[in-house]
């Protein structure tokens, strides 16, 4: 991407965005999103135990995804495939998954409670109807939806935060869409994303983090679906502004998003990982005042000059009777070359180090 392509992409942009009071982008402690998508498997309790979960691991955002399958799909859809055994083709699992308004009001107040944004990924207009009737306060938008327009100005035009997710976008297509969010002014963050289940080290491409940063001038994440806590958490390290995992209570359990998602316990770590990398980045070190912090330990550690073995009174000293031993409260180990010929004023023994005071000056 050339320098004039890129300073294009970067008209409107917003070094950080805020959702419900809290800021996302450089300088603030990365945003971390728990991904349910479909781990319920269309049992609302399950849904809501979800929440608490979240809640538990300290996650700031539950995200679930908001299906109707006769909204968003057609019989030429190909993954229309037998899928479980409960369920004859994909087609049905996705109407299983499906729950009422009321129902995901009730989710949606649950995470209040629970101190949570609330948040869904729409695959549809019933669907973005649905979630703008619930305040929701940003739009997870699915790599899918990259390019549909007119479900981009939609959410645009709604005026609150958008997440876009990249999963199987190309660069130009991501620069197209990206380009139009921010000539409207939409406050912004962008997702890497590989959509591969589970993603494989090779694919996660935290290289990508640093390019979208650099090219749209917005805060940027990772959406991970390796199904393990590394990616993440080094994605942290190196400055991600937000980051998205799935999350599920067991690896044993069945779904599609199994093997790409994190346990409880796991994204709990995450969170763990992401106080330590904040106190870390919070505290720089000046390395000489923290030797000075540490002179009693350097005494401790370092070495002096002492002597291989008993030595009388007025030996001119060589440097094959001298060494170096620890502690470092006689001469400095380094000094060991201006003892060299000196005249020892008083009798020493190899198991005490050699102080100024021994030497006949």
């Amino acid at each position: 991407m050339d320098g004039k392509k890129a300073a294009t992409s970067q008209r409107g942009a917003q070094a950080t965005i805020s959702i419900a009071g809290r800021v996302i982008g450089p300088g603030h402690a990365p945003y971390l999103i728990a991904e349910v998508a479909q781990a319920h498997d269309g049992s609302l309790g399950f849904a809501h135990t979800f929440i608490d979960a979240a809640a538990q691991a300290g996650a700031d955002a539950v995200k679930f995804q908001t299906h109707f399958a006769d909204d968003e799909s057609t019989q030429d859809e190909p993954f229309r495939v037998k899928f479980s055994k409960q369920d004859a083709s994909r087609f049905d699992y996705w109407k299983r998954l499906e729950f009422t308004d009321e129902e995901w009001a009730g989710l949606a107040d649950h995470a209040r409670e629970k101190k949570l944004i609330f948040l869904s990924s729409a695959f549809s207009s019933r669907a973005l109807d649905l979630l703008e009737r619930l305040g929701m306060p940003a739009w997870k938008i699915a790599s899918g939806e990259v390019l549909s327009p007119g479900f981009l100005e939609r959410v645009c035009a709604s005026g609150k935060p958008i997440l876009l997710s990249t999963g199987m976008s190309t660069y130009a297509e991501i620069q197209s869409s990206v380009a139009m969010l921010q000539s409207k002014k939409a406050p912004l963050a962008i997702l890497q994303c590989t959509s591969r289940y589970p993603t494989s080290y090779e694919n996660v491409g935290l290289n990508v983090i640093d390019e979208f940063r650099q090219s749209f001038g917005c805060p940027v994440g990772l959406s991970d679906h390796s199904g393990n806590i590394y990616p993440a958490i080094i994605a942290m390290a190196r400055g991600a502004d937000l980051v998205e995992a799935h999350i599920i209570f067991d690896k044993r359990m069945f779904g599609p998003d199994v093997s790409s998602s994190l346990t409880v316990e796991e994204f709990a770590m995450l969170n763990e990982s992401r106080k330590a990398i904040a106190a870390i980045d919070a505290n720089p070190v000046d390395k000489d005042a923290m030797a000075s912090a540490l002179d009693e330990m350097r005494r401790l550690f370092q070495k002096s000059v002492a002597v291989v073995q008993p030595l009388p009174a007025g030996t001119v000293l060589t440097r094959a009777m001298l060494t170096a031993k620890k502690p470092g409260t006689g001469i400095a180990a380094q000094e060991i070359e201006n003892v060299v010929g000196k005249r020892l004023a008083r009798a020493v023994q190899p198991d005490r180090v050699l102080t100024w005071s021994d030497i006949d000056e």
